[in-house]
């Protein structure tokens, strides 16, 4: 039977962080990561990938800015598909009632492309702002480390028990492994039967996630428009050829076997009618566009929770698992007795 320090159980985008900073902190550890389909495969491939510096905690905020700094430097060193974008929030409030959600909220200025034509709608811009390819980021950081991690794909864990100090993990393929030490990253994956009873006490909820595809090629320049009041974005995809426009789906309890891929009449009907109350004349270039989900926290703080001694669970991230990675990352490392390779923020620091 194969043995190892660490088992990671996900190989998205967190669950590649997390092994980048496992085994930078502990080089000689042996570390496994476990992804039943191929990696990055799962919610991260569906990711809108936006980062910006915003958090509605203080634990939030921290990590938004622990995260933009690693990824400044990991996108440096693995050439990752990331690129900068420039960033306006618009909100009908104030900016003392706005600017304590983002850290790098500046001047007011004029609204790009009339996307805040309702009166009183003031516009400022937002600095530290990038998006990015989360599934090739994802597979990009686990190519990385092919000679220092063993990576198994299309391998689904089917049973997760724990024996003598080891976790036992019953794998698809016929294999069993013990690890000293497991990660659960499991995304949207939290009712696997294999962990459902051990993550049911953190009370996590599954929600769908939706952003529709507004055809038209984005002009040079074009920002990054956060809509603050209505927790949604437009975010030129020049690449790509068209914008995302990312908005609150309000239907929960869903699971990510049953989600998509196909979006439902719904899921543009209702992206069409937040995006008419900008951009009315856009509406009829919204005609397309991907569906998922994640896991949500109660508090809407990713969780970072020790279940058994050895086994911690990492994610329920609520839609910004790219965006915080590299904090949870950091956060699951401590939680695991090992020294992360990056200074943690204070308000990261906290007790199992």
């Amino acid at each position: 039977m194969d043995r190892v320090d660490l088992a990671i159980v996900g190989g998205g985008v967190i669950g590649a962080v997390i092994a980048r900073e496992a085994v930078a902190a502990s080089p000689g550890a042996t570390v496994a990561v476990l992804e039943r389909g191929l990696a990055g495969q799962g919610a991260s491939s569906r990711s809108a990938g936006v980062h910006f510096p915003r958090g509605g905690t203080e634990r939030v905020r921290s990590m938004s800015a622990y995260s933009q700094g690693v990824w400044e430097r990991l996108a440096a060193e693995l050439d990752l598909p990331i690129r900068t974008v420039d960033a306006t929030v618009v909100s009908a409030g104030n900016v003392d009632g706005v600017s304590p959600v983002y850290l790098g909220l500046g001047d007011e200025t004029a609204p790009a492309h009339d996307w805040a034509a309702a009166p009183g709608t003031r516009a400022w811009d937002l600095d530290g702002c990038h998006y990015a390819d989360v599934q090739a980021v994802a597979g990009r950081v686990l190519a990385g480390l092919r000679d220092r991690v063993t990576v198994l794909e299309g391998t689904e864990v089917t049973e997760l028990s724990s024996e003598g100090g080891y976790h036992r993990l019953t794998l698809g393929s016929g294999r069993e492994l013990l690890a000293r030490r497991v990660v659960l990253a499991p995304g949207p994956w939290i009712g696997h039967p294999a962990w459902a009873e051990l993550v049911a006490p953190l009370g996590l909820r599954v929600k769908k996630v939706v952003a529709a595809h507004i055809e038209g090629a984005p002009a040079a320049g074009d920002p990054l428009v956060v809509f603050h009041d209505e927790d949604a974005f437009v975010l030129p995809l020049p690449e790509r050829g068209h914008y995302l426009f990312s908005y609150t789906c309000d239907r929960w309890d869903v699971t990510p076997d049953g989600v998509g891929p196909a979006l439902e009449p719904s899921d543009l009907d209702d992206a069409r009618a937040v995006l008419g109350r900008f951009a009315p004349g856009l509406v009829d270039q919204c005609t397309s566009g991907r569906v998922f989900c994640d896991a949500y926290s109660p508090d809407r703080e990713p969780v970072v929770a020790e279940l058994l001694p050895g086994l911690v669970f990492a994610g329920a991230a609520n839609g910004s698992g790219y965006r915080l990675a590299p904090a949870i990352a950091a956060e699951t490392v401590a939680a695991l007795d090992l020294t992360p390779t990056g200074t943690i923020p204070q308000p990261l620091q906290r007790q199992s």
